[in-house]
C-alpha cells in the first residue's frame, strides 16, 4: 500500500503506539486515539512528527464518544482503520468470573471494536483496509490448553462478529483483516513473552500492507500466515 491516512484506535502505548510509530515512519498521516486527557507516548510521537501524527480522545466503550469522533473526522478519508484496544482480567476459570468482569471484557474486546468498525466504515476509502487486533487465543482450533477463559472467549466473539460483518457487507471492496500479533511482551502478553514490540509490529504492518486492495476477510498472524478459526 502507498502512504495514506490511518486511524489507529488504542494507540497510547504498546502495540498501538508501535503501529502509529511505524506508519508515521513509512510516510503515513496517522490519527491515533487515547482514553481521556492523560499524556501518553502518542503525544510525544505527535509532537515530534511535524504534523504527521495527531491525537484524538476516545473511550470506545462509550457509544457517544464514538459518535463524537466520527463527527469530528467526517470530512476525512481513511485508507486504514485499525482497532487495537483490548483488556484482560487475568487467568480465572470461567466459573469463578464475576458477571461484571465478564461483561466488561466482552464489551471492550468484542462489542466496542465492532461499534467502531460500523461507525467509521463509510470513511474508509473503497479500496481501503479495516483491521482489528485479534489473537491466536481466539482460535477455537488452537485452543488445546485452555486458560484465560474470558479473554479467549472475547477474541473468539470478535472473530465471529467480524465474519458476520464481512457477510453483511459481502459486496463491499474493503480489505478486512483480523491480525494476531504473536505473543508479545506487553501488559497483556506478560514479561516472559518471546516477542518484543519491535519484533512484532513490522510484521503486522507488512502483513496489513501486503493485503491492501484485496476484498474479503482474512485471519492472519504477524508473519502473514493464516490462523485457524
Amino acid at each position: 500500500m502507498s502512504a495514506g491516512t490511518a486511524l489507529i484506535v488504542g494507540a497510547s502505548r504498546s502495540l498501538g503506539l508501535g503501529l502509529a510509530t511505524a506508519y508515521a515512519q513509512r510516510g503515513w498521516d496517522v490519527i491515533g486515539t487515547v482514553r481521556g486527557d492523560r499524556r501518553t507516548g502518542l503525544h510525544d510521537l505527535a509532537e515530534a512528527s511535524d504534523g504527521r501524527v495527531t491525537v484524538e480522545s476516545l473511550d470506545m466503550t462509550e457509544p457517544e464518544e464514538i459518535a463524537a469522533l466520527r463527527e469530528r473526522l467526517a470530512e476525512r478519508t481513511l485508507d486504514l482503520l485499525f482497532v487495537n484496544a483490548a483488556i484482560t482480567r487475568g487467568n480465572i476459570p470461567v466459573g469463578e468470573v464475576p458477571t461484571e468482569m465478564f461483561a466488561e471484557v466482552m464489551v471492550t474486546n468484542a462489542l466496542s471494536p465492532m461499534r467502531v468498525v460500523e461507525s467509521f466504515r463509510s470513511l474508509v476509502a473503497p479500496t481501503g483496509t479495516i483491521g482489528v487486533m485479534s489473537s491466536r487465543q481466539g482460535s477455537l482450533g488452537l485452543n488445546t490448553n485452555g486458560g484465560h477463559d474470558v479473554y479467549r472467549a472475547s477474541k473468539s466473539a470478535l472473530n465471529q462478529l467480524m465474519r458476520s460483518y464481512a457477510a453483511r457487507y459481502a459486496d463491499a471492496t474493503h480489505t478486512l483483516l483480523l491480525i494476531c500479533p504473536g505473543h508479545v511482551r506487553t501488559e497483556l502478553g506478560g514479561p516472559d513473552a518471546p516477542l518484543t514490540i519491535g519484533q512484532s509490529v513490522p510484521g503486522v504492518v507488512d502483513t496489513i500492507d501486503r493485503h491492501g486492495g484485496e476484498p474479503g476477510l482474512k485471519f492472519l498472524n504477524y508473519q502473514d500466515q493464516p490462523v485457524p478459526w
